[in-house]
């Protein structure tokens, strides 16, 4: 045969690559399999798309659409009616007029810079806790910063923050003491009640001696004027860096063997989530000044923070026994195994694992917590829909909601997204299993 008659039916070179078909690559792919898979899929499709068509045709112009100076309602719409044709705009001159107020509530304009620089710091003291890169040494000043921030934010005598920061150390100083000669029951009551007593009876008279003695301060600032976001702040963050601690005891003596410890325990956490929390508000602001001595006074807000605090302490116990129930059997046979002490194979072994599981409801609870602190309107506290309702009923803004409720709105929003999007990011970082 001739070289003619030899068909070659296999290609011998490569063809270059060719792109694939527009249907099945890039943005056209996702859309018909994400949004047209299906005569189902395709018509929710066209009328999801109708209806973010219609909130939009009516949200847009009211966003943008708006008059930003004003000094009253009433001329907000004269405005809007001569720039827009219409008076359906929003009027965030009210925002430009009162935010001094949403955020500060009445303290003293001058002094503005106490609780702008006590929120400042606020992030030097947590960015030891949250990332592992800053330098521990910056946890004494986390140690101190509440302090620091109520000396801040109240003014008044230095020795104040002083007499409370030392009940904390006169509770360590206890608990090393009477463990060492009274076993650890003994020690743990001893850490709570020594400190109690120093803070009711002791505290005020040796902060006025000191003040007598050395007066250091701030200009006071009372209670009645801190509201807004900043009551907001003080109330939330007060809460959260005290609930953990405590709902961790709690959960641990929940669990303990000692029977008077987990009665307790029990009993505590069982009757704060049965009760809801604005009857606990009812109660730091009307019954906690009868069950206390006539020579012992708690700031209105100091109530406040306190049954807020046992509240989240309670659901903050509940959190962190499920994540200790989730750990195997195992983990606390080989924490014996290695012979560790029950606080040792806590704080080595068991804890650790516990909170990593139990980090979505931890932060669930700071964010539920957070929001929760809006309730205080209800117990004469001026939060930031307290004042917006004092906003409503000046003459001049009578009239305005939907721009002060969507102001206060976004402000919640920043901060529970900011803390929801760091409890993913930590989620992330212990990660330890690899599928």
């Amino acid at each position: 045969m001739t070289s003619s008659q030899h068909a070659s039916y296999v290609r011998t070179e490569m063809l270059p690559e060719s792109p694939p078909p527009l249907t099945e690559s890039g943005i056209v792919k996702w859309v018909k399999e994400n949004l047209f898979s299906g005569w189902i899929n395709s018509l929710l499709t066209v009328v999801s798309l109708y209806v973010i068509y219609v909130c939009l045709s009516h949200i847009i112009p009211w966003v943008f659409q708006s008059v930003w100076n004003a000094g009253s309602l009433t001329e907000c719409r004269e405005i809007a009616q001569e720039a827009y044709g219409h008076t359906h705009g929003a009027c965030w001159a009210v925002i430009k007029e009162r935010w001094h107020q949403l955020l500060f509530g009445f303290y003293p304009q001058d002094l503005y810079w106490r609780p702008i620089l006590a929120f400042l710091l606020m992030f030097v003291a947590l960015a030891p806790i949250l990332f592992d890169r800053v330098p521990r040494k910056l946890l004494f000043f986390t140690a101190i910063y509440p302090f620091l921030m109520i000396w801040l934010c109240w003014g008044g005598s230095i020795w104040g923050p002083v007499c409370a920061a030392l009940g904390f150390v006169i509770g360590y100083f206890t608990l090393i003491t009477l463990e060492k000669v009274a076993g650890s029951l003994i020690a743990i009551i001893g850490m709570f009640v020594v400190p109690v007593m120093w803070w009711l009876y002791l505290s005020g008279p040796v902060s006025e001696m000191l003040t007598s003695t050395l007066p250091i301060g701030l200009q006071a600032v009372g209670s009645k004027d801190i509201g807004g976001f900043m009551l907001s702040f003080i109330i939330g963050l007060s809460g959260i860096a005290l609930s953990f601690p405590i709902g961790l005891l709690l959960a641990l003596g929940r669990q303990s063997n000692l029977f008077i410890v987990k009665s307790i325990c029990v009993g505590f956490i069982e009757f704060i989530r049965g009760v809801p929390l604005i009857t606990l508000l009812f109660v730091a602001s009307l019954l906690l000044g009868y069950f206390l001595p006539k020579e012992v006074t708690f700031d209105l807000i100091v109530r406040v923070i306190i049954l807020v605090t046992l509240f989240a302490a309670a659901y903050m116990a509940e959190v962190i026994r499920g994540g200790l129930a989730a750990l195997p059997r195992g983990q606390y046979e080989a924490a014996d195994a290695l012979g560790l002490d029950y606080w040792k194979s806590m704080r080595l072994i068991i804890l650790p694992q516990a909170l990593k599981i139990s980090i979505p409801g931890i932060v669930s609870t700071f964010i539920g917590l957070f929001k929760d602190t809006v309730l205080v309107v209800f117990v004469g506290l001026q939060d930031p829909i307290g004042f917006s309702n004092l906003i409503r009923a000046a003459t001049e803004w009578n009239g305005i909601y939907w721009e002060l409720f969507v102001f206060i709105g976004a402000c919640f929003f920043v901060c529970c997204f900011s803390m929801s999007r760091y409890s993913m990011y930590l989620e992330r970082k212990l990660q330890t299993d690899h599928r």
